[in-house]
């Protein structure tokens, strides 16, 4: 016999089912918004991934040229194919001194000189305790390889300073007969420390899949998967790694990310790679962007959202059914009224029901807005990373072009002089010629600071010697013009803040605007002055050229904006982002007929 449940009994029952219900939606809740969070923040990653990776491969083969053309100007040079051809003290000594100021000059961690059969006979430490002259690297696959090829580049581990680095060898001929091989080695400290600024781990690998430079210190020498023993045991047998143990990382892929198994922290990262153009080196650069701590806030994050949802809904539905309940006990109470309150109540609860319908339409609404402002922020995100990337590639193109102009009208000058036999006069532009290619190396090391938000830093420098440097950048041309420069004789007094290079550069953009405005003119002519007042010295360059039109002076420093057929329009902006770092400002003033003045106002180091 079935025995009735009390009232007391089923409602029990029923907050029961309510509550399960309840605990039900809360963890479905939790684990839907979890997974969405995790395929929204992997795509960002991803994307974040294979928008940094062009930046790495940039600095990587960056330094990568611009090493490897040392050794080949080097298996050029008379003094170096003298003394491996007939080796004398002197000349030792000579090419020794030689090789030692290249080597603080490129930034390279040692050059040093073999003859055919792999003896060093000169070298850029030959003063130090761990010299490397004396010492035989015929053992060395670099040495083999460019004995037989011309040219050959290896990664290895010294086997003196037992530090690892690039070695890049290029074989001397005289006469297509062999005399001996120029090796460089540029370690990657300063790439490694440029790639850990942006927060990444970034990493090369050999074609055997080895960790060559890496931004994780535990990573040298890793596998990417295990190196069968005959391939490890023949890279022992080299020291191309030393006692390396070549263990693997242990890498295991898992929903959408790669684990580092073997390593000690065992984190999560999503990954983009590609290989290294270079027709010796066989490389492929890896750059992992961590998920861990990202996708674990952003999980965080909705989990947070959609709970509140699912209590906003949760209470609005609470209400509403509570409402619901006492109308209908009203209802019941009132059943006999009359017949026009019985209507009010109806037109109540129809008002009710159209509210709920509104708030539900509401709350859609709401989150499909939220949803396009997300992604919208995500393009934005991805916009401005890519526009940051191609201003910095538009300004190195920018500010090399001047300083390889002036290089090839010295070179053209220089082979003129050669053939009349003004020797003097042909070393002066050849000295001039390596003066802009030091120009431009620390060109591209200022951009490449400023692409990492980094300085060295301002300093003082003297009016008159940036004065010097802008117009040697520029004397071709002021002489093809036939423009003269008017300097102030008080230019030498002053000494300002700032970095020589960088103000010579502001200098180059100025003069060339000038020249540039008066191009075909025939009285045409520059004038370049100082004038110090309180803590500051101004610095004016003025031309006698057409003025600038009203309407240009407004858009003057807007980044594009130019008016030449060939110009970027990045000129001055670049000038004057220059002159706001050193605490200094740019100002133009034009009349239409009487030429323009730029005055570019700068901090004096002696107040």
């Amino acid at each position: 016999m079935d025995v009735p449940l009390s009232a007391l009994s089923r409602r029990r029952l029923f907050a029961l089912a309510v509550a399960t219900g309840l605990a039900m939606l809360v963890v479905m809740a939790w684990l839907a918004a979890g997974a969405l969070a995790d395929r929204a923040m992997l795509a960002r990653l991803n994307a974040q991934a294979g928008a940094s990776l062009p930046l790495a491969m940039a600095v990587l083969r960056s330094e990568v040229d611009k090493q490897r053309s040392v050794p080949a100007i080097l298996s050029e040079d008379p003094d170096i194919r003298d003394i491996l051809a007939a080796p004398s003290p002197a000349g030792v000594d000579r090419v020794n001194r030689r090789l030692e100021e290249l080597r603080r000059t490129t930034g390279a961690t040692v050059l040093y000189l073999l003859d055919t059969t792999g003896l060093t006979i000169a070298a850029s430490n030959f003063a130090e305790p761990d010299s490397f002259v004396g010492s035989d690297y015929s053992f060395r696959p670099y040495f083999a390889r460019a004995m037989r090829t011309g040219a050959a580049a290896q990664f290895a581990l010294g086997t003196k300073s037992r530090r690892s680095g690039l070695y890049i060898t290029r074989r001397v001929d005289v006469g297509g007969q062999p005399l001996g091989v120029v090796v460089l080695k540029v370690e990657f400290d300063a790439i490694e420390r440029d790639w850990a600024a942006g927060g990444n781990v970034v990493f090369v690998t050999d074609g055997n899949g080895i960790v060559l430079a890496t931004t994780e210190v535990d990573w040298h020498y890793r596998a990417l998967a295990p190196v069968p023993p005959d391939l490890a045991a023949r890279i022992r047998d080299s020291l191309q790694f030393g006692e390396a143990p070549l263990t693997p990382l242990g890498l295991e892929a898992r929903r959408g990310t790669i684990q580092a198994t073997a390593t000690a922290d065992r984190r999560h990262f999503v990954s983009a790679e590609d290989r290294l153009p270079d027709p010796i080196l066989d490389w492929t650069l890896h750059l992992w962007v961590p998920t861990d701590e990202a996708m674990a806030q952003t999980r965080l994050s909705y989990r947070l959202q959609s709970l509140a949802g699912l209590a906003i809904a949760t209470t609005a539905g609470f209400l509403v059914a509570r409402r619901r309940r006492y109308l209908r006990r009203r209802q019941e109470a009132l059943r006999l009224a009359a017949e026009e309150l019985e209507r009010r109540v109806e037109a109540r609860t129809g008002e009710l029901r159209e509210a709920n319908r509104q708030l539900v339409e509401e709350s859609r609404t709401r989150q499909a807005a939220e949803e396009r402002a997300e992604t919208l922020r995500r393009s934005l995100d991805q916009a401005n990373r890519l526009a940051s990337l191609g201003q910095i590639t538009a300004g190195v193109a920018h500010e090399i072009n001047q300083p390889v102009a002036a290089i090839r009208t010295y070179a053209e000058n220089a082979e003129r002089f050669l053939e009349r036999g003004d020797l003097d006069t042909t070393q002066r532009n050849l000295r001039n010629v390596v003066g802009l290619t030091e120009r431009i190396g620390r060109i591209t090391d200022t951009l490449k600071g400023h692409a990492r938000r980094g300085s060295s830093g301002p300093g003082v420098v003297n009016l008159a010697e940036a004065v010097d440097g802008a117009i040697m950048v520029l004397q071709g041309r002021l002489d093809a013009a036939g423009v003269p420069i008017e300097c102030g004789a008080n230019l030498g007094d002053h000494d300002v803040v700032g970095e020589r290079v960088r103000l010579e550069q502001v200098l180059v953009n100025l003069l060339q605007n000038a020249l540039d405005a008066m191009e075909g003119q025939e009285d045409g002519r520059i004038a370049i002055e100082a004038h110090a007042r309180d803590d500051i010295v101004e610095l004016t360059v003025r031309d006698n050229g057409p003025g600038i039109p009203p309407e240009r002076l407004a858009t003057l420093f807007t980044p594009f904006s130019t008016s030449k057929p060939r110009g970027l329009g990045l000129g001055l902006v670049i000038v004057k982002d220059i002159l706001s770092e050193w605490g200094g400002t740019l100002e133009a003033a034009s009349w239409p007929g009487e030429g323009a003045t730029f005055t570019a106002v700068l901090r004096s180091a002696r107040p």
